[in-house]
């Protein structure tokens, strides 16, 4: 996004966030916490680290979404242990 006044200019970019996306990535992350002990473990190292809750939760929601969209894309089945290493 520009801003432009006279002499000056200014660009920046806007944060925006679907925020039914962002509901069910919580709940989605959440449910994965009992359901899958890779999502478990990657959930207690971000909490062991720095994050909060909240924070970790939406860190393991990215992750599953990035898997997701990759393993879409690549025509793969998913799999935990590729998941949720390292």
């Amino acid at each position: 996004m520009t801003r432009q006044s006279g002499k000056s200019r200014h660009v920046t970019h806007r944060r925006i966030k679907n925020n039914h996306l962002a509901a069910t990535g919580r709940h989605w992350a959440f449910a994965a916490l009992t359901a899958s002990p890779g999502a478990h473990d990657h959930y207690n190292r971000r909490r062991d680290t720095v994050d909060h809750h909240h924070a970790a939760l939406r860190n393991l929601f990215n992750r599953m979404l990035g898997q997701l969209h990759h393993r879409l894309t690549h025509h793969q089945k998913f799999d935990e242990t590729i998941a949720f290493s390292g």
